[in-house]
C-alpha cells in the first residue's frame, strides 16, 4: 500500500511511500479521501499530519496511466477533487510536511491544507502546461498571490521553499534532516488543544474565506478535461513519457 495511516498522541500521520516519485494512479487518488475523512472523524484525533518518504513529497498523477488509459481521466479527476475536498473540509486541522518536489496533485494537497512545514530543499510546481493538462491554480491561489500563481502556471516553473515562505505560504522552512521532527512537533502542539475548539475554529476559518477553493477547482477541472481531449495534450504526455521533457509546439 503506497499510503499508510497511524494514530498516536492525538495525531493521525498519513505517509506517502510509493516509489519512485509518489505519483499516484487513479485508484490511489480515489482511496485517499476515505483515509483522510476517517482520520478526521476519529474523536481521538485532534490533528492530521501528511508527509512522505522517498525522493520527494508528491509527483502528482501517474502520467503513464493517463497516456495509456485516457478513458480513466474522469475517474482520476474525481479522485483529485475528492482528496483535496476531504483535506479542506476535514473537521480538524491538516498539517503538511513537504520535501523536494511538490508537483501537480501535491500542490492541491498543500493548498487544501491548513499549515505547511517545508524542508529547505522543497519546491512547488505546476508543470501542467507541459503535460497536456490543466488544474491546480485554485489551490495554489490559496497559498500565493495571484500574479505569482499565473507566472508559475504559464511557465511550469518552480517556487523554492524560501520564496514560498517569504510570500506567506509556508509556516516554517527547516533543514531536510529535521523535517519529520519539526512537523511532528508542530502537529503535537495543535493536537494539544481541545478537539471541540479545533473543530469550531476550522469551520469558522473556512467560512471566512473569500473564495470557495473546492468550487474553483471544479471549475478548473472542466478546462482540464477540455485540454485532455485536444491532440496537443496527447503529444505532451507522449513526449514526457518517452523523453522526460516538454513537447515542442
Amino acid at each position: 500500500m503506497p499510503i499508510s495511516c497511524t494514530i498516536e498522541n492525538r495525531v493521525a500521520e498519513i505517509v506517502f511511500d510509493h516509489a519512485p516519485v509518489n505519483a499516484f494512479d487513479s485508484e490511489t487518488w480515489n482511496r485517499l479521501p476515505k483515509i483522510i475523512s476517517e482520520a478526521a472523524r476519529n474523536e481521538d484525533v485532534h490533528c492530521i499530519l501528511i508527509r512522505a518518504e522517498g525522493r520527494g513529497f508528491c509527483g502528482g498523477v501517474d502520467i503513464k496511466e493517463m497516456q495509456a488509459h485516457p478513458e480513466r481521466i474522469p475517474h482520476l479527476n474525481r479522485g483529485n477533487y475528492l482528496t483535496f475536498k476531504a483535506i479542506h473540509e476535514a473537521e480538524i486541522p491538516v498539517v503538511v510536511a513537504v520535501h523536494k518536489f511538490v508537483i501537480g496533485g501535491g500542490i492541491g494537497i498543500c493548498g487544501a491544507s491548513d499549515t505547511i512545514i517545508a524542508a529547505d530543499d522543497a519546491f512547488f510546481s505546476l508543470p501542467e502546461i507541459d503535460r497536456g493538462a490543466m488544474g491546480g491554480a485554485s489551490h495554489m491561489s490559496r497559498m500565493l498571490p495571484l500574479h505569482k500563481v499565473r507566472a508559475a502556471f504559464f511557465t511550469g516553473g518552480n517556487i523554492p521553499a524560501q520564496e514560498a515562505y517569504r510570500l506567506g505560504a509556508v509556516e516554517k522552512v527547516v533543514p531536510r534532516a529535521d523535517l519529520e521532527t519539526e512537523a511532528r512537533a508542530f502537529a503535537a502542539l495543535v493536537a494539544s488543544k481541545s478537539r471541540k475548539a479545533l473543530v469550531i475554529a476550522k469551520e469558522a476559518l473556512n467560512g471566512l474565506e473569500a473564495r470557495d477553493v473546492d468550487r474553483g477547482y471544479r471549475w478548473e477541472q472542466g478546462f482540464t478535461l477540455e485540454m485532455y481531449m485536444h491532440e496537443d495534450s496527447q503529444k505532451a504526455r507522449d513526449a514526457f513519457v518517452e523523453t522526460g521533457k516538454a513537447a515542442k509546439f
